[in-house]
């Protein structure tokens, strides 16, 4: 095959000349091929024949393959010539293989192929890179055209394009900065076509990462990111493309340098908001299907790249609701009620729970105050407990809980614990419930009223002294009221806490577990008491009585 060379204006022609030179003489480039006969492996050198004065010597390690020889004495080995040493040749078999690659690539080289290929950066020398393809076949860059600030270069992979081949010297040169200059010069018509075109461009996705997707538009790539997919917000790009798919796109971005395209999807589709502003109200009930379920709720596909927000507390009526997959499942179809919609800020939300019946409603069309109803207690507070009836739940207050006084919810009960309860309110107006333990027990007053009525005479022990009246202890959980003016002829200031005091029952409310007591009413059955003693004895004289009243 003949010399196959592309044409170069004759400033770069001479400097690739210098170039190539520099990298033939490093490498090394113009060593000859010699078909030779190992004659000897002796540690880290191996001694090759090659009908020369002298044998050519072999690093062994070029011919070991994990730690195992994979020639030995007497087998036939190519290989080429890399320098000399002490008067031999120094030789190499990895060298022979490369320039074995060389000689086959360019010989199947086609000159009117684009000819782009990845390479690999495994060397350099004073005049640019020494680069492998895929195939191990070695490639010349020079550094004016590699074109990257990178320092660190070993080891890293460009796509080049091949720039000259030498057949005659078994050599091939490539560029990254011819690839770069015709990819900016594509960029340039491409960008300028369509920099004023508000028609959407038809792209191919070629790669598909996290954030987003890579579209070829005319053969420069642009970006479209995860938010820029669908009118719905971030979207995985992996679950509605693959790579190879057709799409439109708007180009909505470019970097100064032009170098970084950002383009958008959704740009280029009608904004379905625009077509439900004026066809959604809220109150409006619409069939929506489930597309994903979080721990604070799901989002609801509407079937036009619109997604609504359904928040857990909207879910059920239930307001400790954990997970909401106990309720809905994704793909589900369900009917929601539209609660918001704000079109300027995309946002939609609905409610499932609205189109149920209301919980409270039910249970107060069923129940009424005085019923006695068992529920479980769902939640104990410094206030009292919330005890769970059915679907709902009413408020056990403290002083609902207890005949004791000052003995709290929290010192009685449990939660999960089931208890019979007593509706005492139903507040239709604030759906609210409020419950009696208390009144489903007996109470201490209507213990004591059994053995005792009005008029009978007790005695107790002072608690506590107010400016009403003075507070009486008369059994282990009854306590009795005194006022002021039921004192008589005791007075308030003359009393103190522990003192004994003897009284009159004046009056018993079981309802309200309460009981009045009066000195002056005692004092009043006492006199009835001595005028009875005269009319049923007219042997008594005056003297009696004033002996008796004075004892």
């Amino acid at each position: 095959m003949a010399k196959v060379t592309n044409p170069v204006h004759h400033e770069a022609e001479e400097d690739f000349a210098t170039l190539l030179q520099q990298y033939e003489e490093e490498t090394q480039t113009t060593s000859v091929l010699y078909q030779g006969t190992i004659v000897e492996i002796k540690d880290d050198e191996t001694f090759i024949d090659i009908n020369d004065k002298t044998e050519g010597i072999l690093k062994t390690e070029e011919i070991t393959k994990d730690g195992k020889l994979i020639f030995n004495v007497g087998d036939k080995i190519q290989v080429a010539t890399i320098g000399s040493r002490g008067g031999r040749k120094i030789v190499s078999y990895l060298k022979a293989l490369r320039k074995e690659k060389i000689a086959n690539f360019i010989e199947n080289y086609k000159e009117d192929e684009e000819n782009i290929i990845d390479v690999k950066i495994i060397g350099k020398n004073r005049g640019g890179f020494i680069c492998v393809n895929n195939d191990d076949v070695e490639f010349f860059m020079p550094r004016s055209q590699i074109k990257t600030k990178d320092n660190n270069l070993i080891g890293k992979q460009f796509k080049v394009k091949i720039f000259k081949v030498d057949k005659e010297n078994g050599s091939i040169v490539v560029s990254r900065t011819k690839i770069l200059d015709e990819e900016r010069k594509k960029r340039k018509e491409i960008l300028s076509k369509f920099q004023n075109n508000e028609e959407a461009i038809e792209g191919t996705v070629t790669k598909i990462v996290t954030y987003g997707m890579i579209v070829d538009i005319g053969g420069i790539d642009g970006l479209v990111h995860c938010s820029e997919i669908s009118y719905k917000g971030q979207v995985n790009p992996g679950s509605l493309y693959n790579v190879g798919d057709k799409v439109y796109v708007k180009i909505i971005n470019q970097d100064k340098d032009k170098k970084s395209l950002s383009l958008s999807i959704k740009a280029a589709m009608p904004d379905p908001w625009d077509e439900i502003k004026d066809s959604l109200e809220i109150g409006d009930t619409i069939r929506v299907t489930v597309s994903n379920i979080e721990h604070y709720g799901a989002f609801v596909d509407l079937g036009n790249d619109i997604e609504g927000f359904l928040h857990i507390s909207e879910i059920a009526w239930d307001k400790n609701i954990k997970n909401p997959k106990l309720y809905i499942k994704e793909g589900e179809e369900i009917e929601v009620e539209v609660i918001e919609i704000n079109v300027g800020e995309r946002r939609l939300r609905v409610s499932l729970k609205n189109l149920t019946p209301k919980p409270f409603d039910v249970f107060a069309k069923s129940h009424k105050v005085n019923d006695v109803v068992e529920g479980e207690i769902s939640t104990i507070t410094n206030f009292g407990a919330f005890v769970k009836i059915g679907n709902i739940e009413g408020l056990l207050h403290n002083e609902d809980a207890s005949w004791v006084k000052n003995e709290k919810c929290k010192d009685l009960f449990t939660v999960g614990q089931k208890i019979k309860v007593k509706i005492i309110k139903i507040d239709t107006e604030n759906s609210k419930v409020s419950l009696s333990y208390k009144e489903n027990t007996p109470s201490p007053m209507s213990e004591y009223a059994k053995n005792h009525s009005q008029d009978d005479i007790v005695s107790g022990e002072i608690l506590d002294i107010k400016d009403f009246g003075v507070f009486v202890k008369l059994d282990e959980n009854i306590d009795a009221l005194i006022r002021k003016e039921d004192l008589g002829n005791v007075n308030l200031e003359d009393l103190k806490v522990g003192d004994k005091i003897d009284a009159a029952i004046a009056h018993i409310d079981e309802a309200h577990n309460k009981i009045r007591l009066s000195v002056r009413r005692l004092s009043s059955l006492k006199e009835r008491e001595v005028l009875k003693q005269i009319n049923n004895d007219e042997k008594i004289t005056i003297g009696d009585i004033i002996k008796d009243q004075l004892s």
